[in-house]
């Protein structure tokens, strides 16, 4: 039985990500419902079944979305994006680049991909509305910009894809990996840019900066509490959970904004997919599953093809499960295995591609983050079901190109590059 362990493991983990997508019940409960099966299965206690729950990682994730949920639900953060696009109302040929570099901003200090999308595709579908032109000229952006800005080491999907990678010993990935998601997620957006004609935008908006209500008492302190935990990071070396959960307990006392509905943005579900899928990796790493994934992949690898065959894969892999649940705690730890099998791998690049080819797949539909941008245009619009399947078609052909684009640059050594080029820290 002991030998047919790993791929045992590894049969279980394919089941919990097909169950999750199947049945839609979060793939989180799922797989701790199978660890506890594959534990008794393999003589594994049920003490050593839970220390697989990253209580670290559930902690740090919580205090960012708190208080990224006080400044969503205050209006802060709204407020923000729509005064920073106003600025640029009569230099509609500037709108696209605008949105994807706010959402950056936005997404890298704090937030992440989700809310920073939920934020930025009513916006961009709504200057898309009133410009006159088609929404997949402008949705695009604002998706590539929320994934590439959420690879922060202060925000949700950046720490989950740090502290998995530091798990298997890959470190350094600090600035490398936010800078690589930018170069990536930027050149995608460059080339819709141009495919797009974006440049030929000439309608000006009726939106000024005159137009907008000015920041409120709350908001301002808001914005202050985002600037201090920024601070609080960056120069004095505070754990981000921590400096998120102070932020926000000073912000609750202040009465910026409504405990409760701040409460209630957290989202639960997000959280509990990623450290629940964690907890049967957790066994399928111990009992082999990992090494076997890793030297199946390694069998189709040379040092030339390592990179774009794990970002290919993980293009694929998110268009049915998580990206940040799933793929990346699935393939991540692939990667050391990999590299003592293929020589001159470089573990940082691998990490980069995994990341780039994951999240360009996030423009699908079917994805949260395209679903988002599907909703705000059904939202605004009286549009017919025709319309509506038009943009569902465009962004998943949009989500196939990205993938395609990532595995592209990740066999021209650019993402090596960058891992190269950054200061370890």
């Amino acid at each position: 039985m002991e030998n047919w362990l790993p791929l045992v493991s590894l049969i279980f983990l394919i089941v919990a990500i097909a169950a999750g997508f199947i049945t839609k019940i979060n793939t989180g409960f799922i797989a701790v419902g199978l660890a506890l099966i594959l534990g008794r299965m393999s003589g594994i206690s049920d003490g050593e079944i839970v220390r697989g729950f990253n209580y670290s990682l559930f902690f740090t994730l919580t205090g960012v979305t708190f208080l990224f949920s006080i400044a969503q639900h205050n209006g802060t953060l709204e407020l923000f994006a729509t005064k920073v696009v106003a600025l640029f109302s009569k230099r509609a040929y500037l709108i696209p680049i605008v949105i994807y570099l706010l959402a950056v901003v936005l997404s890298a200090i704090g937030p992440g991909t989700i809310p920073v999308t939920a934020l930025i595709a009513p916006i961009a579908i709504s200057l898309a509305i009133q410009m006159r032109v088609e929404p997949i000229r402008l949705a695009p952006f604002g998706i590539l910009g929320a994934c590439a800005g959420g690879f922060s080491h202060i925000a949700p999907t950046g720490i989950i894809g740090i502290t998995v990678a530091a798990d298997n010993g890959i470190t350094g990935l600090k600035y490398s990996l936010v800078l690589g998601l930018v170069v990536g997620m930027g050149l995608y957006a460059l080339m819709l840019y141009f495919a797009f004609k974006c440049y030929n935008m000439k309608t000006a908006l009726p939106m000024r900066p005159s137009d907008l209500p000015s920041f409120s008492r709350n908001q301002w302190i808001t914005l202050a509490g985002i600037l201090v935990m920024t601070l609080l990071i960056l120069l004095f070396k505070v754990n981000v959970g921590l400096a998120a959960f102070i932020v926000s307990m000073v912000l609750l006392l202040l009465r910026v904004a409504d405990e409760q509905k701040s409460l209630a943005g957290i989202p639960l579900g997000t959280l509990w997919l990623v450290t629940g899928v964690g907890v049967l990796m957790n066994l399928v790493l111990e009992l082999g599953g990992i090494d076997l994934l890793a030297g199946l992949l390694a069998k189709l690898m040379t040092r030339t093809t390592a990179a774009p065959i794990i970002s290919l894969t993980s293009g694929i892999l998110s268009w049915f499960s998580s990206t940040s649940g799933v793929v990346l705690p699935t393939l991540i730890p692939t990667v050391p295995n990999i590299a003592q099998q293929v020589s001159g791998v470089n573990m940082a690049e691998m990490v980069i591609a995994i990341s780039t080819g994951s999240h360009a797949a996030a423009l699908s539909p079917l994805s949260t983050l395209g679903a988002l941008a599907i909703a705000a245009y059904t939202t605004m619009t009286d549009t017919d079901a025709r319309k509506r399947n038009k943009l569902f078609g465009q962004m998943f052909i949009v989500s196939i190109i990205g993938v395609l684009l990532m595995a592209v640059l990740s066999w021209t050594g650019l993402f090596g590059l960058i891992a190269r080029s950054v200061p370890i820290t």
